[in-house]
């Protein structure tokens, strides 16, 4: 982050309303991908997460920090952790840029409990 969001990211904004619709998606899929580290509620205590130095982001407090602005969460998503010496895995192959968006949705509602998946 010291040196700023790389170029391909810089001006990126979520093409993904907050519906419950994409919040559900959103759910499922990080479900799927990010609650096995970060946690089922983003406070970094999932499972796997367990094992790794330094450990997964508390994302549902990072969130709410000014600098979670959409390209910065995009970049990290999509480039996983290798920018910041974690072994976050890289996302841009494994999800679409409109599945990312719907992560950032479920991350950015507050990571709601109960929500029902498909």
């Amino acid at each position: 982050m010291h040196n700023g969001v790389p170029s391909q990211y810089l001006g990126q904004s979520s093409t993904i309303a907050l519906t419950e619709e994409s919040i559900r998606d959103g759910a499922t899929l990080y479900a799927d991908n990010c609650a096995r580290c970060h946690g089922p509620t983003g406070g970094g205590d999932g499972e796997a997460g367990r094992a790794l130095n330094p450990s997964p982001a508390l994302l549902s407090h990072m969130i709410r920090m000014p600098m979670a602005v959409d390209e910065y969460l995009l970049w990290t998503i999509s480039e996983g952790g290798k920018p910041f010496e974690t072994d976050m895995p890289a996302f841009k192959d494994v999800l679409t840029p409109e599945e990312i968006w719907q992560v950032i949705a479920f991350m950015r509602a507050g990571f709601p409990e109960g929500v029902a998946t498909k």
